[in-house]
């Protein structure tokens, strides 16, 4: 049985999940305080004061338990409930996510690092117009965020807009030259569009600079793999990560190359195969 007509539009629905770790990327850190952040985090004393990256799936749950209680507390502590949200999305559940940024929006609704957090809860539900204009509302004219276009472009790309998608992440590299989030976001926007080889160029100087983290790397693992090159897109996936963390990754990998043989088809249009597709 030959696979499916593969068009832009499947492309986007089953990268969906991959082009939002991407937005995650862009607004993780918009904060202009020195201290570390962690995913989504503020400087301030949240439940959970190590970094939720990294965190297998029972980490994550045990996680969710102890912010949801100091939530469940304290429901207008800023710190808290951003992080809630944050941890709520890492595990799934993107929908009650957003159902606690719009609380946490409502008791703070000019401050810039909340209305980010919001919008970025909208893209994860699939809110992509509503997050255009709450990540809008974020940006301030006299002190553009480089976060904040980029993930404007990776919202845009969601809704097929890639030619204004691309000319965010360009004016975001113009604030933040060689960022390795937007040159991965920029080498996502050429993927979707099934580009393979232009992806894969950004996607690798995105992981060459410093700074660039596993999900830049998972990135460029899907883009090799999409053209066939699937040992190397799995040497790519277990780069620098714990055992678990690789196996994580790889799997990940292995489930969107594997999907109906759409990928095959995608990348051999572009001739990328080679003689170690089955």
């Amino acid at each position: 049985m030959s696979a499916p007509e593969f068009s832009s539009a499947s492309a986007r629905a089953l990268l969906k999940g991959t082009a939002i770790l991407v937005i995650a990327v862009g607004l993780s850190a918009c904060s202009t305080t020195k201290k570390p952040l962690t995913t989504g985090s503020i400087p301030s004393e949240p439940a959970v004061t190590r970094s939720l990256d990294g965190m297998n799936a029972t980490q994550l749950a045990a996680a969710q338990k102890e912010i949801g209680e100091a939530y469940e507390k304290n429901p207008k502590d800023r710190a808290t409930g951003l992080q809630y949200a944050d941890v709520l999305r890492m595990n799934g559940r993107n929908d009650q996510a957003l159902a606690v940024m719009q609380q946490v929006a409502i008791n703070y609704p000019s401050d810039r690092e909340v209305l980010a957090a919001y919008g970025k809860a909208q893209a994860a539900a699939g809110q992509f117009e509503q997050a255009l204009q709450t990540i809008g509302r974020a940006q301030t004219p006299d002190r553009p965020d480089w976060r904040l276009i980029s993930a404007q472009g990776a919202i845009l790309d969601q809704l097929g807009r890639s030619q204004e998608a691309r000319e965010r992440y360009r004016k975001a590299l113009d604030l933040q030259p060689n960022e390795p989030s937007v040159l991965s976001n920029l080498g996502m926007s050429y993927l979707l569009a099934k580009d393979l080889k232009t992806a894969e160029t950004y996607l690798q100087s995105a992981s060459e600079q410093p700074g660039a983290d596993s999900g830049v790397r998972q990135n460029l693992a899907l883009a090799v793999g999409l053209q066939g090159r699937f040992a190397e897109a799995e040497a790519i996936a277990r780069k620098e990560l714990s055992p678990a963390q690789a196996e994580a990754n790889v799997a990940y990998l292995r489930g969107i190359l594997s999907q109906q043989n759409s990928w095959q088809k995608l990348a051999a249009k572009d001739g990328g195969l080679d003689n170690n597709t089955n």
